[in-house]
């Protein structure tokens, strides 16, 4: 799993960050992009990485703010031109549907695949055999979502002593063992899964939120997540900003991160009042509450692997 930042900053774009965008790549895990907010010129952003819309098969989306979604019909079509043609599953608030289909309508915008959009509010939004995504409502100006992306525990691992003693091939029973089931061998036997492979492992939980201030939804979302991705629109000396336009300082959200027993913090979502020569500030702030903090910037990248974070700058 990787986390690709698009955009980081706060309101309008600027020379150093964009609007809000962020990919949760899962192609490892074989589930494509998944694409959180669409911020004016994010497929243009898209054009300095090796993402492809095509593969985006999914979008959440945390809230109207034209921050959040102006980039989102181009892209729509975009996508269609550069050859998608499965699905697009789009999840947002009430009103999206509306915007969406309005803009696409008048625009005349033809897609060669099938939109799906689904208004939604607290609750499961997206559940299969692999992954479970939780929304909640954030406080903010506007109704804003926060989401929870949880991995469902995965097979544990072969044991090959276990295995070599069972007298189990080399080939497609193993596959069939590592994922939990029974295999009949050739002289009868039957080897059990459990009898081969160890405990399940955790599966990773990530959780991406809206603008928000701060709030106990966002603490619960958060709960124990591998990487919270929080905004910090501003640093602890502009807290009056904070609380009357319905963001965080960079303490809210390591204040967050720290009751919700978080692994990571990851901040975006920066105003553009802070320039590169802030960030230092703005992390000396989070780390006095919270240590293990990110500032992402446009284009960082954030890999889990192993139960760690490693940070990749383009």
């Amino acid at each position: 799993m990787e986390l690709q930042f698009l955009g980081t900053g706060a309101g309008m774009p600027s020379k150093l960050r964009n609007t809000s965008a962020l990919v949760l790549n899962l192609s490892a895990e074989g589930k494509g992009y998944w694409l959180f907010d669409c911020g004016e010129a994010t497929q243009h952003q898209i054009l300095h990485t090796s993402l492809k819309p095509r593969k985006i098969s999914k979008v959440f989306i945390t809230h109207l703010h034209g921050d959040h979604i102006f980039g989102l019909p181009g892209l729509i079509g975009s996508r269609s031109f550069l050859g998608g043609n499965e699905p697009l599953d789009i999840y947002g608030p009430v009103g999206l549907e509306e915007w969406l289909e309005t803009t696409l309508r008048i625009t005349n915008t033809h897609l060669n695949y099938a939109l799906q959009i689904h208004e939604i509010e607290d609750g499961i939004v997206v559940e299969d055999d692999e992954f479970l995504v939780v929304a909640n409502n954030l406080q903010h100006v506007i109704p804003c979502l926060g989401y929870r992306i949880e991995q469902k525990p995965l097979p544990g691992k072969l044991l090959i002593d276990n295995v070599k003693e069972a007298g189990v091939p080399s080939g497609p029973l193993l596959k069939q063992l590592k994922d939990g089931q029974d295999v009949t061998l050739e002289d009868g036997r039957i080897v059990h899964s459990h009898e081969v492979t160890g405990e399940p492992q955790d599966g990773f939980r990530v959780a991406i939120l809206g603008d928000t201030s701060y709030c106990p939804a966002a603490v619960e979302l958060a709960r124990n997540a591998d990487i919270l991705v929080h905004e910090a629109t501003f640093d602890m000396d502009t807290g009056n900003l904070a609380k009357e336009y319905g963001h965080s300082t960079i303490g809210d959200a390591a204040r967050v991160a720290q009751e919700a027993g978080v692994k990571t913090l990851i901040a975006n979502h920066i105003s553009a009042r802070f320039m590169p020569s802030d960030v230092a500030k703005l992390k000396e702030q989070g780390k006095a509450i919270f240590s293990d903090l990110y500032i992402a910037e446009d284009f960082s990248r954030f890999e889990w692997k192993d139960g760690a974070v490693i940070e990749w700058r383009s």
